[in-house]
């Protein structure tokens, strides 16, 4: 513990202070005077208080951006004075590093190290490349063809307009990442936005916050409310909202599609996953049971792509479980100051006891555990990263997602098999495939229902690189220039001009 790092001064004297909903650019209480307590998942000790917002907040907040977007300066400014405002916050960030950091790995309960190489580097990027599209976004011009008028010309060309008001709802695996994957492309198109982070992790978008308004982004542009799934469900339902992007369980995203019928706003969902990943006898098998590793266990396996499924070809399954299952013991569960801490615990006791009671269906189903399955005799919310093998298609632990880190490996004989295997699920986010026969990789990757498919790596993001998922993981793709269509309309325009 002698090498535990300090909790940075700043990060204390924020969390010493209440905190707040952002409307309107003023920190507000929330109406009903009401907080709630939220907690570092390692020791389960309480970091602060926070406004405990509901529909009559998300109402305040939503006509603020209804009105910033009406008749506020945001919607004519020009495009590169949007870009440059964004910009400026994303060098804010990046000289923040250390306090979102910091706050993520104690709200979340991530290792230090992770947070400040991925999340906050990631989300400093992502602010970049979408400032430079705000000058960009443009339409076409198209000729008619059909001569309606002899001896008359017409110019048609199409115009990209924002969409108005949005909604965004954002989840607790990462809390300032998937903030910032929705705000980006919502401002450099010009909308404004409500955000409601996840209640067991608003702190680092509360903090984002105060760099938003340091930046000088107009009132009314973004709002932040923080609160539990009423104020989601209100800000789903309310008819000022033009647009919902939501990033959840597959569960409550088709609640979010029930809630946007009232005004048939727009919605985009980046939902669950049960990633196969799929690993060839001809593979770097040195370079395969790391990565397969890597992809199940990093993040403490709450991340929606995770690695959850691996497939492994017979004439090799039993030297790559034993590869996975020895990197599973040896990986170091602790505290995310530890600098030698590679796992950090799960988000929340309600999330540690799903998992839990996952790893037993599994067993109880007839799975055997290899490595794992067990939680640590200390406080937080451990769980040990688990291997199970012995599992089949109809097992609880092989369909659905549980969001921790578990793992089942699954032998297979064929290529056409595992294809079938990989396929044979409700969701299709992501996808793992290893092996040194590129003709091989093109052809899986082709057959496999995924949004994303990685070749020989797994978990590699780009702000350019277009993610999300076919089936019930969800509808449209978060960043890369496909973004932007999220938060714009596209108006065709024709007038004859001879």
């Amino acid at each position: 513990m002698s090498n535990q790092v300090r909790i940075d001064e700043r990060v204390l004297a924020f969390l010493s202070k209440p905190q707040k909903l952002l409307i309107n650019n003023q920190w507000v209480e929330s109406t009903t005077g009401k907080t709630f307590a939220v907690e570092n998942p390692a020791t389960s000790d309480v970091l602060a208080q926070v406004s405990h917002g509901d529909k009559q907040d998300i109402d305040k907040a939503v006509r603020a951006a209804r009105e910033a977007f009406d008749n506020g300066p945001w919607c004519k400014m020009t495009a590169s004075a949007r870009s440059s405002m964004i910009w400026k916050l994303a060098d804010l960030l990046e000289a923040h590093t250390e306090e979102f950091a910091q706050l993520e790995s104690l709200d979340n309960g991530k290792p230090l190290t992770v947070a400040r190489a991925a999340d906050v580097a990631l989300s400093v990027d992502m602010f970049r490349y979408m400032a430079g599209w705000a000058t960009k976004i443009g339409g076409e011009t198209f000729p008619i063809s059909v001569p309606y008028t002899p001896n008359t010309r017409y110019l048609s060309y199409t115009m990209k307009e924002p969409v108005g008001v949005v909604g965004q709802i954002i989840p607790w695996n990462f809390p300032l990442l998937m903030a910032v994957w929705k705000l980006a492309p919502a401002l450099a198109s010009g909308c404004t936005v409500v955000l409601k982070p996840a209640e067991q992790t608003p702190l680092s978008a509360i903090k984002l916050g105060e760099l938003i308004l340091e930046a000088g982004f107009p009132k009314g542009v973004v709002n932040i409310v923080t609160g539990f799934g009423d104020a989601g469900a209100a800000l789903v339902e309310h008819p000022m909202v033009d647009k919902v992007a939501f990033t959840g369980s597959t569960e409550v995203g088709k609640l979010i599609l029930q809630g946007a019928a009232g005004n048939l706003k727009k919605v985009s969902l980046e939902l669950g996953g049960k990633s196969p990943n799929i690993v060839f006898a001809d593979a770097n098998l040195e370079m395969a049971i790391a990565g397969a590793a890597s992809s199940i266990f990093f993040n403490q396996g709450q991340c929606c792509c995770a690695g959850s499924r691996l497939f492994v070809e017979r004439g090799v399954f039993d030297k790559v479980v034993e590869g996975v299952t020895k990197i599973a013991k040896g990986i170091r569960l602790g505290d995310g100051f530890d600098p030698s801490t590679q796992m950090g615990p799960l988000v929340s006791k309600e999330q540690f006891q799903r998992v839990c009671d996952y790893i037993e269906s599994g067993t109880s189903e007839g799975a055997k555990i290899l490595a794992g399955g067990k939680t640590l005799p200390r406080s937080g919310y451990f769980v040990e990263p688990t291997v199970l093998t012995e599992t089949s298609a109809h097992m609880k632990v092989v369909k659905e997602e549980i969001f921790g880190p578990v793992v089942t490996v699954m032998p297979f004989e064929t290529m056409d098999e595992v294809i079938c295997e990989a396929n044979n699920s409700e969701f299709g986010l992501a996808a793992g495939i290893w092996t040194q026969d590129i003709t091989k990789a093109h052809a899986v990757s082709a057959k496999l229902k995924a949004g994303t498919t990685w070749i020989n790596c797994y978990n590699i993001f780009d702000a350019g690189l277009p993610f999300g998922g076919y089936k019930q993981s969800g509808w449209g793709r978060e960043m890369g220039k496909q973004a932007l269509d999220l938060y714009t309309e596209t108006k065709s325009v024709c007038l004859p001009i001879s």
